[in-house]
């Protein structure tokens, strides 16, 4: 593996992570909406991730069973399926008539735990980054 195929596999993730994390803010910043222009609640998205080979000839230094570097891409951002929460409100707008109101399957606090966690993968990516550059300049040094 070479520094641009380690730097292409940190790039997918910092990528990837942005696209996580973005998906993450709209969720909580939706996370009480009852109306959308699909009508009903909103809906929770989640990104979907896939292993995507860097460079088919990359082989990972050591390994004897001939491993491909592997980088991610987001395939698609799907919707939640799952059931809205129903929550007695009769003085909602949105109420029904029996004063139910139906709220986003969104749940705050663990969308705030996949942010620190999406948080943390793209600081990784980024540290990642830093010192592929570090050891490419001390390489460039050595032959100075």
């Amino acid at each position: 593996m070479n520094v641009f195929n380690a730097m292409e596999i940190a790039a997918s993730g910092l990528y990837a992570q942005r696209t996580r994390m973005n998906a993450i803010a709209s969720n909580l910043a939706n996370a009480r909406t009852t109306r959308t222009e699909e009508g009903g609640p909103y809906r929770r998205l989640d990104p979907v991730f896939r292993a995507v080979t860097v460079d088919p000839s990359a082989q990972v230094l050591g390994d004897p069973q001939g491993r491909v570097a592997r980088g991610v891409e987001v395939v698609e951002i799907r919707q939640d399926t799952s059931d809205p929460q129903r929550v007695y409100d009769p003085a909602h707008p949105d109420a029904d008539e029996l004063g139910f109101v139906n709220l986003p399957n969104v749940n705050v606090v663990e969308e705030m735990v996949n942010m620190i966690s999406a948080s943390r993968a793209y600081e990784a990516s980024v540290t990642l980054m830093q010192t592929v550059k570090g050891m490419g300049n001390s390489a460039l040094s050595i032959g100075a």
